[in-house]
């Protein structure tokens, strides 16, 4: 490898070594692995951000692997968040990464957080509401930066995506039930990642289709598309790296 032969040498040609620096001396939270998040995470270390905090508390199940950046069967049964950090340190050795595998208690998110460098962004990618408003809540009252994701489930068109402030969302049913209860908790201005588009139907004859009279499987009736969710993971990683360096 020649010198100019570096793992940044493209970002370099558009950002420069000041930008550059910006982002390796950067540190972004990323909470939730999922689709959504380990696209996230591989796309900001990628992108040269130097230090992540990577936060999940499940392990890879095979059900993930038509979505998430760190689903393989080789990793099936393996914590999402020490192995989204493994890839981020092969993709870059140079950088820094803790993996955090516990669910964050929507009461304690800022004890459980504490040990770690004080950060640069925020991603929210966790898709429980009570826990996306205690990060909400928490990066407000910090005045840390945040970009949170709103549903990517059952959904089919990703030129449908945009950003938004939450006020400002329609057609997203879990961005409906963020932008309700920010406004009674007094969170304003958070920024989101949605779509107005419908739900698409889903195919009853799934195997995840549950038997009359017992409580479905957890995320039974969410359909996810393989493309969708890293789409949205790539453009919260834009977001995130565009912010930091101004552009």
């Amino acid at each position: 490898m020649s010198q100019t032969e570096t793992p940044f040498v493209r970002l370099r040609l558009l950002l420069g070594d000041e930008r550059l620096d910006v982002l390796s001396n950067a540190c972004v939270y990323v909470l939730g692995l999922g689709g959504v998040g380990s696209s996230c995470a591989e796309a900001l270390v990628r992108g040269g951000v130097g230090r992540l905090v990577l936060v999940d508390r499940d392990v890879v199940s095979m059900s993930n692997i038509n979505r998430q950046a760190l689903a393989f069967h080789s990793t099936i049964g393996q914590p999402k968040a020490e192995v989204m950090r493994s890839m981020v340190l092969d993709i870059n050795p140079r950088a820094e990464a803790w993996a955090v595998s516990t669910f964050l208690d929507k009461e304690h998110i800022a004890q459980q957080l504490a040990d770690f460098p004080t950060p640069s962004y925020v991603v929210d990618a966790i898709d429980t509401i009570s826990q996306k408003l205690a990060i909400a809540r928490w990066c407000q009252d910090q005045k840390i930066p945040l970009v949170a994701s709103m549903g990517g489930a059952n959904k089919l068109d990703p030129t449908r995506l945009r950003f938004s402030r939450i006020e400002k969302t329609s057609g997203d049913g879990l961005a409906r039930v963020m932008r309700k209860e920010c406004r009674k908790r007094g969170i304003r201005n958070l920024q989101v990642l949605y779509s107005d588009e419908p739900p698409a139907p889903l195919n009853t004859t799934s195997p995840l289709s549950h038997e009359p009279g017992k409580r479905p499987p957890k995320g039974s009736d969410l359909g996810t598309m393989s493309y969708y969710p890293p789409i949205m993971g790539q453009m919260l990683a834009s977001k995130v790296i565009r912010d930091l360096v101004g552009l």
